[in-house]
């Protein structure tokens, strides 16, 4: 009799174990994080975590989805941007882990170096807080503007002291960029836009980013939530040499370099 109360006591914890299974849903945009995450699900599955990818095309749904607590986490962003968006939208998202780097770059359809840039030429950038500022910090460093001392991540066209070739400026959605390419001279495109649309930093960058940019793609989760179980498991799998090697090899061109 104990015996067999005792198998019906381990068959019901065995039922409760599998159905105690975490769901943890992580939005993303395509390339490369959705394609990262994507690699450590099996790895979270087996500690009893259910990672759900859900796919986003532009920077501010995510971010507002995790404040609803709609989605747990997401994978897309970096700091300066977390922080502006925090600051414009009154929202309480927070750092939970750097993983990785996708290079700025300049791109053309129509020039090969960046010094065949006409006068007039129009140059198309990110319309969304800290990515148009590292925009125009990327053409000031190609030498094309000068910026008003003051002038930081947050720079627009009105903070331009100096153009000497009186390029012009269209302030356009960042996931767009790729497809307007061929409307412009010249385009600052994200990597993970740039990525999809078969756009390599280090082939066809005109002007790349420098391997110290600041810019690190983050973990992101609302304040309170950074030392959940489960995120913490999230975060110890990106950081994982799987991960490492992964990139490494899909991007040996340097179009996204892991932090850690």
């Amino acid at each position: 009799m104990k015996k067999i109360l005792s198998l019906a006591v381990f068959a019901a914890l065995s039922v409760s174990a599998v159905f105690a299974q975490t769901t943890l849903k992580v939005g993303a945009t395509p390339e490369p994080h959705a394609s990262i995450l994507n690699l450590v699900k099996d790895d979270l599955k087996e500690q009893g975590i259910d990672l759900q990818v859900v796919e986003f095309t532009d920077y501010v749904t995510p971010n507002e989805a995790v404040e609803a607590g709609d989605i747990d986490a997401n994978y897309f962003q970096h700091i300066p941007y977390l922080n502006s968006f925090n600051k414009e939208k009154g929202t309480h998202l927070v750092n939970a882990a750097g993983i990785h780097v996708e290079p700025f770059a300049v791109y053309s359809s129509k020039i090969k170096n960046i010094k065949d840039l006409k006068k007039k030429a129009v140059i198309a950038i990110p319309n969304d807080p800290t990515n148009e500022g590292r925009a125009l910090l990327l053409l000031q460093q190609a030498g094309l503007i000068t910026l008003k001392p003051n002038a930081g991540i947050t720079a627009t066209p009105i903070d331009i002291k100096k153009n000497p070739l009186k390029l012009k400026f269209k302030e356009i959605e960042a996931a767009t960029l790729p497809r307007i390419l061929q409307d412009v001279d010249a385009a600052v495109i994200n990597g993970n836009y740039a990525i999809p649309a078969g756009l390599s930093a280090a082939k066809d960058g005109l002007v790349v980013e420098g391997s110290s940019s600041p810019y690190v793609n983050v973990v992101a989760v609302k304040k309170g939530h950074e030392n959940d179980a489960a995120i913490k498991a999230l975060v110890n799998a990106l950081k994982s040499q799987k991960v490492k090697d992964w990139v490494k090899a899909k991007y040996p061109n340097g179009e996204v370099v892991t932090v850690f």
